[in-house]
Protein backbone atom coordinates (compact mmCIF):
# COMPACT_ATOMS: atom_id res chain seq x y z
CA UNK A 1 0.00 0.00 0.00
CA UNK A 2 1.12 3.36 -0.86
CA UNK A 3 0.56 6.91 0.03
CA UNK A 4 -0.88 8.86 -2.97
CA UNK A 5 -0.30 12.30 -1.50
CA UNK A 6 3.29 10.88 -2.12
CA UNK A 7 3.50 11.09 -5.80
CA UNK A 8 3.87 13.98 -7.95
CA UNK A 9 1.53 12.76 -10.71
CA UNK A 10 -1.48 12.70 -7.94
CA UNK A 11 -0.27 16.62 -6.81
CA UNK A 12 -0.29 17.31 -10.27
CA UNK A 13 -3.90 15.52 -10.95
CA UNK A 14 -5.32 17.24 -7.91
CA UNK A 15 -4.40 20.54 -8.97
CA UNK A 16 -5.50 19.66 -12.81
CA UNK A 17 -9.17 19.06 -10.82
CA UNK A 18 -8.89 21.99 -9.15
CA UNK A 19 -8.45 24.12 -12.66
CA UNK A 20 -11.40 22.08 -14.38
CA UNK A 21 -13.64 23.18 -11.18
CA UNK A 22 -12.56 26.23 -11.40
CA UNK A 23 -12.48 27.07 -15.23
CA UNK A 24 -16.69 25.20 -15.44
CA UNK A 25 -17.89 27.73 -12.81
CA UNK A 26 -19.29 30.08 -15.49
CA UNK A 27 -21.08 27.26 -17.96
CA UNK A 28 -24.63 27.95 -18.50
CA UNK A 29 -27.35 26.27 -16.29
CA UNK A 30 -28.62 24.02 -18.82
CA UNK A 31 -24.66 22.48 -19.13
CA UNK A 32 -24.86 21.80 -15.02
CA UNK A 33 -25.52 18.12 -15.40
CA UNK A 34 -23.89 18.07 -19.06
CA UNK A 35 -20.27 19.17 -20.42
CA UNK A 36 -19.48 20.47 -16.69
CA UNK A 37 -20.11 17.64 -14.73
CA UNK A 38 -18.29 15.97 -17.96
CA UNK A 39 -15.13 17.83 -17.16
CA UNK A 40 -15.59 18.18 -13.59
CA UNK A 41 -15.85 13.86 -13.19
CA UNK A 42 -13.22 13.08 -16.22
CA UNK A 43 -10.51 15.58 -13.75
CA UNK A 44 -11.60 13.93 -10.74
CA UNK A 45 -11.19 10.53 -11.75
CA UNK A 46 -7.95 11.01 -12.23
CA UNK A 47 -6.36 11.43 -9.14
CA UNK A 48 -9.21 9.42 -7.56
CA UNK A 49 -7.98 6.22 -9.50
CA UNK A 50 -4.60 6.95 -8.53
CA UNK A 51 -5.38 7.06 -4.72
CA UNK A 52 -7.33 3.96 -5.15
CA UNK A 53 -4.84 2.16 -6.63
CA UNK A 54 -2.41 3.26 -3.85
CA UNK A 55 -4.73 1.41 -2.00
CA UNK A 56 -4.70 -1.71 -3.54
CA UNK A 57 -2.29 -4.34 -3.52
CA UNK A 58 0.36 -5.14 -5.86
CA UNK A 59 1.98 -3.15 -9.01
CA UNK A 60 -0.81 -4.81 -10.98
CA UNK A 61 -3.82 -3.42 -9.11
CA UNK A 62 -2.04 -0.07 -9.56
CA UNK A 63 -1.18 -0.40 -12.70
CA UNK A 64 -5.01 -1.08 -13.71
CA UNK A 65 -5.74 1.94 -11.99
CA UNK A 66 -3.46 4.07 -13.44
CA UNK A 67 -5.08 2.92 -16.82
CA UNK A 68 -8.22 3.92 -15.66
CA UNK A 69 -6.96 6.97 -14.61
CA UNK A 70 -5.41 7.16 -18.16
CA UNK A 71 -8.81 7.02 -19.82
CA UNK A 72 -10.28 9.92 -17.81
CA UNK A 73 -7.00 12.41 -19.08
CA UNK A 74 -8.23 11.02 -22.63
CA UNK A 75 -11.51 12.03 -21.86
CA UNK A 76 -10.36 15.76 -20.56
CA UNK A 77 -8.05 16.10 -23.56
CA UNK A 78 -11.86 16.31 -25.35
CA UNK A 79 -14.43 17.99 -23.29
CA UNK A 80 -12.62 21.14 -22.57
CA UNK A 81 -11.84 21.63 -26.08
CA UNK A 82 -15.54 21.10 -27.19
CA UNK A 83 -16.35 23.28 -24.07
CA UNK A 84 -13.92 26.34 -25.69
CA UNK A 85 -15.78 26.17 -29.42
CA UNK A 86 -19.21 25.81 -27.59
CA UNK A 87 -18.17 29.45 -26.31
CA UNK A 88 -18.52 28.18 -22.87
CA UNK A 89 -15.04 28.22 -22.06
CA UNK A 90 -11.88 30.99 -22.55
CA UNK A 91 -8.60 30.14 -24.64
CA UNK A 92 -6.80 30.93 -21.57
CA UNK A 93 -8.97 28.33 -19.68
CA UNK A 94 -8.60 26.03 -22.19
CA UNK A 95 -5.09 26.25 -22.60
CA UNK A 96 -4.48 25.62 -19.03
CA UNK A 97 -6.31 22.61 -19.25
CA UNK A 98 -4.77 21.42 -22.36
CA UNK A 99 -1.21 21.40 -20.90
CA UNK A 100 -2.41 20.64 -17.34
CA UNK A 101 -3.70 16.97 -18.90
CA UNK A 102 -0.30 16.64 -21.29
CA UNK A 103 1.76 16.97 -17.91
CA UNK A 104 -0.49 14.48 -16.25
CA UNK A 105 -0.10 11.99 -19.35
CA UNK A 106 2.94 12.14 -19.65
CA UNK A 107 3.54 11.61 -15.89
CA UNK A 108 1.26 8.36 -16.06
CA UNK A 109 2.68 7.22 -18.07
CA UNK A 110 6.05 7.42 -17.10
CA UNK A 111 4.95 5.49 -14.28
CA UNK A 112 3.08 3.40 -16.09
CA UNK A 113 6.77 2.28 -17.25
CA UNK A 114 8.41 2.16 -14.83
CA UNK A 115 5.77 -0.44 -12.66
CA UNK A 116 5.67 -2.37 -15.89
CA UNK A 117 9.93 -2.31 -15.75
CA UNK A 118 9.78 -3.21 -12.21
CA UNK A 119 7.34 -6.31 -12.93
Amino acid sequence: MRDFRKLQVWEKAHVLALSAYRATRTFPSDEVYGLRSQIRRSSSSIPANIAEGCGRNGNAELTRFLHISMGSASELEYHPLLARDLGYLSDSDHLELERGTAEVKRMLTSLLHKLTADG
